[in-house]
């Protein structure tokens, strides 16, 4: 599991907009609109005005709340990772290449990072009704991607668990 976050060798995560290492742009979103959401609701209290500061306050606290859970998670390390790996599993059969999971892992590593506190039994009916739009090109259903999915959501979780960084855990 030590594999999960390696910062030497890792993809820089560089922002499209700036090429400064580091960007986040899921965990940044999903942050930001959970707790701008949250923000508005809380400062609607206020009224109008109070909507508006809300969402603001809360959507860059969030943003950087979900920033610091993605980067516990490196993208480069886990694609690595189940590329070396995916062959072993039970689920990966014949016809089936690496390119034909990757969307799956991917999508149960990020889903995880986006989802603090939450398990994979609170999270799978969204993950299926999302499916069709995080599959990319791969011929796999949700049938037979969640396993991947899961897998990638698992061994992400197990990391937060067992690491002092623990961000898409709590």
């Amino acid at each position: 599991m030590a594999n999960v976050r390696n910062t030497s060798h890792g993809d820089a995560n560089r922002d499209p907009l700036t090429d400064e290492p580091g960007a986040h742009p899921v965990g940044v979103g999903v942050g930001a609109a959970g707790a701008g959401a949250a923000g508005a609701a809380i400062g609607s209290v206020a009224g109008p005005v109070g909507t508006a500061v809300g969402a603001v306050i809360g959507a860059v606290a969030g943003g950087l709340a979900g920033k610091g859970v993605a980067e516990s998670i490196d993208p480069t390390t886990e694609d690595a990772y189940w590329r070396d790996n995916f062959n072993s599993r039970p689920y990966a059969t014949d016809g089936h290449t690496y390119d034909d999971y990757r969307p799956a892992y991917q999508y149960g590593w990020e889903s995880r990072a986006s989802r603090p506190g939450s398990s994979w039994s609170e999270a799978e009916n969204e993950l299926e009704r999302g499916w069709d739009s995080a599959k990319h090109k791969t011929r796999l259903g949700w049938d037979k991607a969640k396993h991947a999915a899961r897998d990638a959501w698992e061994r992400v979780d197990t990391h937060c668990r067992t690491t002092d960084k623990g961000g898409c855990c709590s």
